[in-house]
């Protein structure tokens, strides 16, 4: 089958994420972690690929970027999505802007858009500004991020610096007037020479009237949710055939969660889980960085196979700051990750079949942990973040990949019972 739209999404979280608003049309979404290595094979309609590119170097990023295009396009795909965080998380010299350039100079696009928007999870952009809930992004919590901490509230203003060509805005008037104004300011900002477009949008329909005049460009690029509403305008469009959901497949018992977000949801996600009374064990990276993650697989082993564990790393904002002041930003983030990669390996050698990971960078390592390379996606636990099953080790595996600020504060827990239902 042709791939109708080829995605790749700058970490694997995001990447769920969109697969998870596709695959409510019915569509089949197929999901893989890191550009394949041979040539397509079995393509889906809906092709997303996974990268582990939101903080790498700009040159590797762009490389990589382009290696799963040319993938993509080999798949038979016409029309491109490059999706980074709703909250739009770089920093000034990339990564999305210098991609977004490399993608329309090998596809001749002359123009993009930019939409972070996720009116579901409460992102929304009025006038160039993007909001999370009712807070500016420079006054919310991501303005404490670990690796991109977020201190601009203008998207604008953000990718300025990222990329070559002129910036502009079509604002919530135009869109609010519908498609047909939306493609008359996008063609009149082209004709100005401006190639980056900033696409406001603070609710549903407003992404219904972005993808409707946006959806034959060959590139457009944002959040997840500006592209939740292309399968239905291709499927009108007789580009797309409906098709069943996919069935999630028997996938054995035995769960862990896997936690190394410091997002401030994740941190209420933890303390909640924890309150349940499951058994629960904290990295601290300087233990780490000093002992090894031997102590905490010990610890996982002596649990029984009835037991949900949740292993994690997520702190306040403060003990991020002094962690990274001891060890340095970067060994701290590569000491957790590796320290649940190697708990998640030790977990699926135990017998444990079902894998909660919460965090972007977190959930990179896990499933390169476990060998994943294809993901089938099923039903979502929240917007935005669906059960997935996979191979791994010669056996079945459920995985979910949350990004930190997703999901209800009883994510862990309404995870591990939609898979009991």
């Amino acid at each position: 089958m042709t791939t109708v739209l080829g995605a790749i999404a700058d970490d694997f979280t995001g990447a769920t994420d969109l697969a998870g608003l596709l695959a409510r049309s019915g569509v089949r979404v197929s999901l893989r972690m890191g550009v394949p290595e041979g040539p397509p094979a079995d393509p889906a309609p809906f092709e997303v690929i996974a990268l582990k590119i939101r903080t790498a170097p700009v040159d590797d990023a762009v490389a990589e970027a382009r290696a799963a295009l040319d993938w993509l396009r080999r798949a038979g795909a016409e029309r491109f999505f490059w999706k980074y965080c709703s909250t739009f998380d770089s920093t000034p010299e990339g990564n999305i802007g210098p991609v977004a350039e490399a993608l329309m100079r090998d596809l001749g696009a002359e123009q993009t858009i930019y939409c972070p928007a996720f009116p579901e999870n409460g992102r929304s952009i009025f006038m160039g500004t993007l909001f999370v809930g009712e807070q500016p992004l420079g006054e919310s919590p991501m303005k404490d991020h670990p690796l991109t901490p977020m201190r601009d509230s203008n998207l604008m203003r953000l990718l300025a610096p990222q990329v070559t060509q002129p910036v502009g805005l079509a604002n919530r008037l135009t869109v609010a007037r519908g498609a047909k104004a939306l493609t008359a300011r996008l063609a009149e900002l082209r004709a100005e020479g401006v190639a980056h477009v900033v696409v406001d949008a603070v609710a549903n329909e407003d992404l219904q009237t972005i993808a409707e005049a946006c959806r034959d460009m060959p590139l457009m690029t944002g959040g997840s949710a500006v592209a939740m509403p292309l399968p239905g305008l291709w499927q009108a469009d007789g580009l797309l055939s409906q098709a069943g959901a996919v069935s999630p497949p028997k996938v054995g018992p035995g769960a862990v969660i896997l936690s190394g977000s410091c997002s401030a949801m994740t941190n209420a996600q933890v303390a909640a889980y924890r309150e349940t009374g499951a058994p629960a064990f904290r990295l601290d990276p300087q233990d780490l960085d000093e002992r090894s993650v031997t102590p905490a697989i010990d610890w996982l082993s002596g649990l029984s196979a009835e037991a949900a564990p949740l292993i994690y790393a997520t702190a306040d904002p403060a003990s991020v700051r002094a962690t990274q002041e001891n060890l340095g930003a970067a060994r701290a983030g590569e000491i957790v990750e590796e320290a649940l990669a190697a708990c998640a390996l030790a977990a699926r050698d135990m017998g444990r079949r079902r894998f909660v990971v919460a965090g972007g960078e977190s959930s990179g390592a896990v499933t390169q942990a476990l060998g994943v390379t294809r993901l089938d996606v099923g039903r979502e636990i929240a917007p935005g973040v669906p059960w997935c099953f996979a191979e791994s080790g010669g056996t079945r595996i459920a995985l979910t990949l949350k990004s930190g600020n997703f999901g209800a504060e009883s994510f862990f827990t309404d995870a591990l019972d939609m898979l009991d239902r």
